[in-house]
């Protein structure tokens, strides 16, 4: 699910039902499937890759697809080969055994993870290499590589492919955990969230691991209980045994403080995962929204340049952009904002869909007219409500917004305390002539986090009190 990535603003024209999540006394939360668990997986061998996050991360994927049955087989031997190391070391083996199927498996997963933090699509190309590899070696009941097919599709933002290979995978190996964990991806990013919720629950029955547990936290960070979202990547994070995996729950433990308004705690978070993994571009970019919120502009922009550094990701250059933009350092905003126009020329080159910053980016530095094509595109592809909100906010900002607001309210239809969602509704509502709704969702978006954005906090603030001083 959602990774994930990431990046705050990463978030459903109608006002239609939106499928109501399953009843708390059943949650998707692990607490069943901890029950249950016997022996734990040590190590993961996939993360799912979503790209610009799916809520509290970028556009990546929530958390790592953990591996296989408990009873063995081959989603097993992709993870032990997994442990050998790099997608180098992986090679390696191949050289010597060119006929193992799971091991080519495992290098399609290990290049899906390594273009998570490389944001280099050329290495997508390799994933498929590898696992159409393996299907060539072993075309029947080749669960682990339907998995990393379905990895590599919700990467690449095809949900539909991934949803079919993950459905394939569950048919060859029902008792696999990782293929419920495509499904819940899949579902979550098409926004079928009651399919995803059973999806996650099914996978922590079968596998309470860093993984499922993560995907459970955001199901219900997702519903608003930041809470026992907490509770469960805290437990997430007790599970996890590589580095990858602590630095993945640390990023996100720090994401569940910032944005419940607790810089300080999400500064600890994110340094105690910095000293494991220093170069982490998520970990620095949650340092960096602390430091921000906590009034040290120089070591926020320090951090955002280092994580641009490392991987140039939309959200990073976006959030350096904005903040560089709130200091008044206008030319060095347009720098980020040039890097994003180019990245985006290459999108519409390849006529990829648009993700959430891409649009956001559109609405609030370019055009907004062409911001709602792309939102419209996205939606139709992907109808998560970060993409609804997105869309919503665009057509505000291109003075639709009468057609917004049931977009705006879709994006909080589950019940999600997302600052940025309020204040996007709240501007809409004021523009149609409610202040007294406006006013409603200006207060919620500064009690959930007084620090949500750095152009759109103050510019909340400065909003209600005109409303209060005209009332």
């Amino acid at each position: 699910m959602p990774q994930p990535h990431s990046h705050p603003r990463s978030r459903p024209l109608h006002r239609s039902p939106q499928p109501s999540p399953p009843s708390p006394s059943r949650p998707p939360s692990g607490e069943r499937g901890a029950r249950r668990g016997r022996g734990r997986l040590r190590g993961t061998a996939v993360t799912l890759a979503l790209g610009a996050t799916l809520f509290a991360a970028g556009a990546v994927g929530l958390a790592p697809a953990g591996s296989g049955s408990r009873d063995g087989g081959p989603a097993d031997a992709v993870t032990a080969a997994a442990r050998e190391g790099s997608p180098e070391a992986l090679r390696e083996r191949l050289r010597r055994l060119p006929e193992d199927a799971p091991g080519w498996a495992s290098l399609g997963m290990a290049y899906v993870q390594q273009a998570r933090t490389t944001a280099d699509p050329a290495t997508y190309a390799k994933a498929e290499s590898a696992l159409r590899t393996s299907l060539k070696v072993q075309p029947e009941d080749n669960y682990a590589a339907q998995t990393g097919l379905g990895a590599l599709a919700a990467a690449r933002h095809d949900f539909a492919g991934a949803l079919d290979r993950g459905r394939a995978a569950v048919i060859v190996n029902p008792s696999g955990s990782a293929a419920y964990g495509v499904l819940a991806d899949a579902h979550t990013q098409l926004g079928r969230y009651e399919a995803a919720f059973r999806d996650v629950q099914r996978m922590t029955d079968l596998r309470p691991d860093t993984s499922s547990l993560a995907r459970a936290s955001y199901t219900w960070e997702l519903r608003g209980d930041v809470a026992r979202a907490k509770a469960l990547m805290k437990r997430a994070l007790d599970d996890a045994s590589t580095p990858g995996d602590r630095a993945f729950t640390r990023a996100h433990l720090a994401s569940l403080a910032q944005e419940s308004g607790d810089p300080r705690t999400a500064l600890r978070e994110a340094e105690e995962g910095l000293r494991t993994a220093p170069r982490d571009p998520q970990l620095l970019e949650a340092r960096a929204r602390a430091h921000s919120a906590l009034g040290d502009s120089g070591r926020a922009v320090a951090d955002y340049t280092a994580a641009v550094a490392v991987t140039p990701l939309p959200q990073y250059l976006l959030g350096l952009g904005e903040l560089q933009q709130s200091l008044g350092r206008t030319d060095l905003a347009e720098e980020q904002y040039e890097v994003l126009r180019a990245q985006d020329r290459l999108r519409t080159a390849a006529k990829a869909v648009p993700d959430v910053d891409a649009i956001l980016f559109e609405a609030d530095h370019g055009d907004p007219r062409r911001a709602v094509r792309m939102g419209r595109a996205a939606v139709e592809h992907r109808p998560f409500l970060a993409v609804q909100d997105a869309y919503g906010w665009a057509l505000h900002r291109a003075g639709q917004d009468a057609r917004a607001l049931p977009y705006a309210d879709s994006a909080l239809a589950l019940g999600t305390r997302s600052a940025l969602f309020h204040h996007h509704r709240a501007m809409i509502e004021r523009a149609l002539g409610d202040p007294a709704a406006a006013r409603r969702d200006l207060e919620t978006a500064l009690s959930v986090d007084p620090h949500f954005h750095p152009l759109h906090a103050p510019a909340a603030r400065t909003a209600l009190q005109r409303i209060g001083a005209a009332s």
